[in-house]
This record gives C-alpha cells, structure tokens and sequence, in this order.
C-alpha cells in the first residue's frame, strides 16, 4: 500500500470520527427532574452500609481492612462467659469512600450494601451514622409510587 492510500485511509477513519462526534451533537439534551425522577442502580451498586446488629459479634474484621480505619466498634468483655458484648458500632459517611472491604470481608454478613445514594446533607456530622440509623432499610426506589423511576441501560445500536 502505497503513501497516497494510507493517507486516504486514514482520511477516511478520521471523518467517521468526526461523524460520530457530531451525531452526538444533534441529540436534545435529556433532563431528569431530580426529586420525581431517579435512576435504577445497577445490581453491583455499592450505596451506604446497612448494619444488624444481632449478627454482629465484635471481632473487628471490618476496621482492620477498612483503608482509612472508619468503623468504631465499641465492645466489653463479658468474663463469666468469655464473650465480647457489641455495645456501639456507628460509620462516619462523611468520610467513607464506599470501597465495599467491610462488607467482603465480614464473617457474619451483618454488613451489606444498600441501593441509596441519597447521603446530603448541610450538617456534615448528620452522616455519622449509629448502629441505629444503620439498621434501617431504605425504602426501594421501585417501591416509592412518588418517583418516576428512569431505566440507566447504555444505549444500543442496532
């Protein structure tokens, strides 16, 4: 292959690049009203922790494989049966960079995963959540008849 072809090739290559990019261009802009409109998550979506209590039996596993230490897990020593008693475990959202480690690791699975995505606030200490507020369920973004829920599927061309 000659100079003269390879340049008319990627001539060629160079135009359905740009072809692409301007189709892209022509689109109207699609606008989710964000309070009525939410997207589904995919199913591997790692939201805020939820938390049992009950499954819970103080070994810390999750605060050692925490990167950043985050968990505090508050626990006593009952001697007349040699166990440790869970007294406090909270998660400091505001901190939390959702890496999934103390879920993975957790020998009990009191911890998993949830679908909310919805962690703002004006207070930045509102986000440090107790054992409490992390054994609350979020309700189902499918499941809350307020909120048109919008499918987030890659597009596919046929």
């Amino acid at each position: 292959m000659n100079y003269g072809q390879q340049t008319v090739r990627a001539a060629r290559y160079i135009g359905q690049g740009f072809m692409i990019t301007l189709s892209h261009a022509n689109r109207l802009p699609v606008t989710i009203q964000y309070p009525y409109e939410k997207l589904i998550t995919s199913e591997r979506f790692r939201g805020r922790i939820h938390f049992e209590f009950d499954k819970c039996i103080a070994c810390e596993v999750c605060v050692r494989v925490c990167p950043i230490d985050l968990p505090v897990v508050d626990w006593k020593l009952e001697t007349d049966i040699r166990k440790k008693r869970l007294l406090n475990y909270s998660i400091d959202f505001g901190i939390c960079i959702f890496c999934g480690n103390c879920v993975e690791y957790c020998p009990t699975n009191c911890l998993s995963m949830t679908e909310e995505y919805e962690l703002s606030t004006y207070d930045r200490h509102e986000l440090n959540y107790n054992q409490i507020a992390l054994g609350r369920l979020p309700m189902s973004i499918i499941d809350d008849y307020t909120i048109r829920t919008i499918l987030n599927l890659p597009e596919i061309k046929t």
